[in-house]
């Protein structure tokens, strides 16, 4: 089995219009130019819209691999790049109401695959339904995308807090979307980090911006990412820097005792290292 550890990144957001699935795609593919090996999950599993951001046909997708259809490598399709994903399902909405048991399934499963990995990037549902928190604890990052609505603000508050005083969650990372400027987007992040120092025991970390481009409209509406169909765009140039700031991040290896994406590569990788000392 593989064993080399796989960094794992939540996309997340308090609530829906943010550009949560966006981002997601647009990094992943931005670090898949960065060399990396990266898996992209729709997490959003009874609305999924990965494969309809990026034009992809498929006929399985997660609900397949909970009712015993299928393994999870069966349904992985190859998107743009040769990054890979993992699509779910749209209107079945059971799949949204998964148990903890199937959820913690779905999080097991990847760590039977062969295949190489070195980024898997998670686009969540919004808000705090069960899913989203099972899905958030098991990565080493959960990336808070936020823009300038109110809504916004205090719906990314909402959803830290919950994952701090009820998880135990202690680190995130906020990205600033579809901003004017970089300093509307430290503006956005001062106002929630002030009040999140106040009340939560967190460390919330800043990842940037990714500016209002009209760009980006036009390649959703053409159903591409727009780091394909217009690379030397504004957002494109964003989510180029976004994922060489990723790929500085430290690695943390799992010490809070949850679930995890692929918890048992880390433990391999850490069980070799110290073979070798």
């Amino acid at each position: 089995m593989n064993t080399q550890p796989v960094r794992t990144i939540a996309v997340t957001g308090g609530k829906g219009g943010v550009g949560k699935t966006n981002v997601s795609v647009n990094l992943a593919l931005s670090l898949v130019k960065s060399g990396k090996s990266v898996l992209l999950m729709d997490a959003d599993l009874g609305m999924a819209n990965v494969d309809v951001m990026l034009n992809l046909k498929h006929k399985l997708d997660l609900s397949n691999v909970i009712n015993g259809d299928c393994e999870l490598k069966d349904i992985i399709i190859e998107g743009p790049g040769g990054l890979g994903i993992v699509p779910a399902s749209s209107g079945i909405g059971k799949m949204a109401e998964l148990s903890a048991g199937e959820q913690a399934g779905l999080v097991h499963a990847f760590s039977d695959l062969s295949r190489m990995v070195d980024v898997l990037v998670i686009d969540t549902a919004a808000g705090v339904p069960p899913s989203v928190i099972t899905f958030s604890k098991a990565c080493q990052e959960i990336v808070v995308v936020i823009c300038d609505e109110p809504a916004s603000i205090t719906d990314a508050y909402a959803l830290i807090k919950v994952l701090n005083k009820e998880h135990g969650v202690r680190r995130f990372q906020i990205l600033a979307n579809m901003v004017t400027s970089p300093e509307q987007g430290r503006a956005l992040y001062a106002k929630l980090v002030n009040v999140a120092d106040m009340y939560l025991d967190a460390s919330i970390g800043y990842l940037g911006i990714v500016p209002q481009d009209e760009r980006l409209r036009d390649a959703v509406r053409a159903q591409m990412p727009v780091t394909e169909k217009f690379p030397n765009s504004a957002a494109s140039i964003a989510f180029q820097r976004l994922a060489k700031t990723v790929n500085e991040l430290p690695f943390h290896p799992p010490t809070n005792g949850y679930l995890e994406f692929y918890v048992e590569r880390v433990a391999g990788q850490n069980n070799t290292i110290a073979g070798t000392v």
